[in-house]
């Protein structure tokens, strides 16, 4: 590999987040806060599991980050059997949506300028991810957020309990100026975190994504529709998308709800 291909942008998120997060760990232990009395008075299982959920985050945001979100297959093949066999698999009622990049899209898939793809189901391209979040892991998404945010809560604990106010402030300074630091660092990550995960939760709720939340009046398969197509309550929302149940294509519930509607205009 050559030497530049370490300075390529997933690289250096990926390593950014990574040293953050220990530095911000470091940073926790050194300082006199709950984790190093803890640790000093010989109770382990509290620094341990913090340390545990600190790697747990890092691994489910390297997973996201590093997996497929769900790429749209460009087979290799003639581009008119390519088209038959692309165009076949939509049902009739369906407005094929069409790429230049990658042929014909399946309903509910866009195509990401970053990653220069088409994605499944495509909610966002992350910056912070360096990934796009899609069909395959858009349910890691939200779980690291969970397990994020309970990280960075434990952790403005943990800087708090180590601030000490009552000192001559050039003492002061010198003593818990990095910590305050990072109090102020971890505050703000954790409201990113937290109006993150509702926000997501919420669009799972509703079984809708991000890109279809602020640009529905530009998507043309809901705008043929008053409401959201592939809503079918919040108990079979959350089942399918963190169980995979009900399983079903998108444009056959999409084709379901055009025909409800048509039967109901009919009677």
């Amino acid at each position: 590999m050559a030497p530049w291909a370490l300075l390529n942008p997933g690289v250096l998120v990926r390593t950014g987040h990574t040293v953050l997060t220990w530095g911000i760990t470091l940073v926790l232990f050194l300082h006199d806060t709950a984790l190093r009395q803890w640790e000093e008075q010989g109770e382990l299982l509290l620094p341990l599991t913090f340390l545990l959920l600190v790697l747990g985050s890092l691994l489910l945001y390297l997973a996201v980050s590093l997996m497929d979100p769900g790429y749209v297959n460009i087979q290799p093949q003639p581009q008119e059997e390519a088209k038959e066999e692309q165009t076949a698999m939509v049902p009739p009622a369906i407005p094929l949506r069409r790429c230049g990049y990658c042929m014909v899209l399946p309903l509910r898939a866009r195509h990401c300028r970053e990653c220069r793809r088409c994605v499944r189901r495509y909610d966002h391209h992350c910056p912070w991810m360096e990934n796009c979040v899609g069909e395959r892991n858009h349910r890691l998404f939200v779980a690291y957020l969970a397990l994020q945010l309970l990280v960075l809560l434990w952790g403005l604990y943990l800087a708090w309990s180590g601030l000490r106010f009552f000192q001559p402030w050039g003492l002061w300074l010198r003593s818990s100026g990095l910590l305050f630091a990072t109090f102020l660092l971890l505050s703000l990550f954790s409201m990113a975190a937290s109006l993150l995960l509702a926000s997501h939760l919420y669009l799972v709720a509703s079984n809708t994504t991000t890109w279809e939340f602020i640009s529905s009046h530009r998507i043309a398969y809901l705008r043929q529709h008053p409401g959201n197509p592939f809503d079918r309550g919040l108990t079979r929302n959350l089942a399918h998308f963190f169980c995979g149940w009900p399983s079903g294509s998108w444009e056959t519930l999409w084709a379901g709800e055009e025909e409800e509607e048509s039967s109901g205009q009919a009677a």
